[in-house]
């Protein structure tokens, strides 16, 4: 074979082996990472909404759905570009150590009790303190989620106010996302803490029943937050903003406002409330 015809060889497998290298790092940046809860996925909100936006910026959102306590250590990493969490005194805490800017609300919804039909612990109707009281005297099962999340560390504050340190058998942390967590507490017959859309989603699939709401303790606003460039060069912070500004505008709010399951609202749009 002629010299220059193997130089031109070697030169295209040399180019080839360049362009299959850079062609991860070339869709990468058209990839929006996005760590979220397992709750605002297993409502199927994201699935809903997503594509309205991917259409419009031509930008893929990877989702990264686990607790919030993982989530927003995903992005203290810099292994995410935003989060979109529930959990607001971590979420402002992860702000004031310069971790994350920019937080906006987003949408809101509510916690609810729920548990068996024929309600061991007679908490049907009561507060959701006396509740917890209620079902720790009777030690009926209690699933929790056990996993940092928004939901169990919104559990964990609920015990605390009940003056209360769950443990034993009738306890039971499963360490599962929200929907998994549900499915162990229907299985059990027990009683579960749940934010009121992924309850809606799973209600035809489960036969546990709301039985304590309407608390304000069990109020469940959602933010999301960009991660400081400052802290990490590499989260695509400019990605970010297009979408906490997208989700926060009219169009998202309303695409929130109208995502329903068996006809009920799942989440409140709240972006832009008048702060008191």
């Amino acid at each position: 074979m002629p010299p220059m015809k193997k130089t031109s060889i070697k030169i295209c497998l040399l180019l080839t082996a360049f362009f299959l290298l850079l062609a991860p790092r070339l869709y990468a940046q058209d990839m929006l990472r996005m760590a979220t809860t397992t709750s605002t996925d297993n409502s199927g909100l994201l699935d809903e909404i997503l594509p309205y936006f991917e259409k419009e910026f031509k930008l893929k959102v990877d989702v990264i759905a686990v607790g919030t306590g993982k989530a927003l250590k995903l992005a203290e990493n810099g292994d995410v570009d935003l989060v979109f969490v529930h959990a607001r005194q971590a979420e402002d805490k992860f702000v004031e150590n310069g971790l994350g800017v920019n937080r906006r609300d987003v949408m809101y919804n509510d916690f609810v009790l729920i548990g068996p039909k024929d309600d061991p612990a007679h908490i049907r109707g009561v507060n959701v303190r006396e509740a917890f009281s209620k079902i720790s005297e009777s030690k009926a099962f209690f699933t929790s989620r056990g996993d940092e999340s928004g939901t169990h560390k919104r559990e964990l504050m609920l015990w605390k106010m009940a003056d209360i340190k769950p443990q034993g058998r009738w306890y039971l942390e499963v360490g599962q996302g929200m929907g998994a967590t549900l499915k162990i507490a229907d299985e059990k017959k027990a009683y579960c803490l749940v934010d009121r859309g992924t309850y809606i989603a799973y209600e035809d699939k489960v036969e546990l029943t709301v039985l304590s709401e309407g608390d304000k303790l069990l109020f469940n606003p959602y933010g999301i937050i960009a991660v400081n460039p400052e802290k990490h060069f590499n989260v695509k912070y400019d990605y970010a903003m297009q979408f906490i500004t997208w989700i926060t505008s009219w169009q998202g709010q309303q695409l929130i406002a109208d995502f329903r399951k068996n006809g009920k609202q799942l989440f409140v749009p709240n972006a832009n409330k008048i702060e008191e």
